[in-house]
């Protein structure tokens, strides 16, 4: 797995530690609440409370397995006023294009990729095409439907206004 794949921001790393916490200490306790009750109602063959709660707990314990050993690896990258100017990770960056429709994007670690806040993962053809890139550039991206051509318009380590 390439270094890319282990990049997260200090707020994405924030949010999978509450994440891990609250399963652990919230829906987990209460799950195996419900499966003891469930259990206590007879035979199991035949009580869907049960089988439910046993499927969510093993979804549970999967998860936290899973945020347990990705919080070991990931490594935070902290903004540095070096990067100003430039595109880096953690960025977020606004761009147009000849048609005047304007996007902007955050780029931030596999973890934290999501479209409806426009976090994009720093593997993507966009973030790939960004890296580097400074205000006014053209940023040439391959997509599906062809390349599409972007500008870039700013730049900056803080979410936008």
């Amino acid at each position: 797995m390439s270094q890319s794949h282990h990049l997260i921001t200090r707020e994405g790393r924030v949010a999978l530690e509450k994440e891990l916490e609250h399963l652990w200490r919230v829906e987990r306790r209460l799950t195996t609440q419900a499966v003891t009750e469930a259990a206590a109602h007879g035979d199991r063959s035949e009580n869907a409370e049960y089988k439910e709660g046993k499927r969510r707990l093993r979804e549970i314990d999967r998860r936290i397995r899973f945020l347990s050993k990705r919080l070991d690896v990931v490594k935070v990258i902290d903004y540095s006023p070096a990067q100003d100017g430039k595109v880096f990770f953690g960025a977020w960056v606004e761009l147009e294009n000849d048609e005047g429709v304007t996007a902007r994007y955050r780029i931030v670690g596999t973890d934290e990729f999501d479209p409806q806040k426009h976090f994009i993962s720093v593997n993507s053809p966009m973030a790939r095409a960004l890296i580097g890139k400074e205000i006014d550039d053209e940023v040439v991206v391959q997509t599906p439907e062809g390349k599409r051509v972007w500008y870039i318009n700013q730049i900056q380590y803080r979410p936008f206004d």
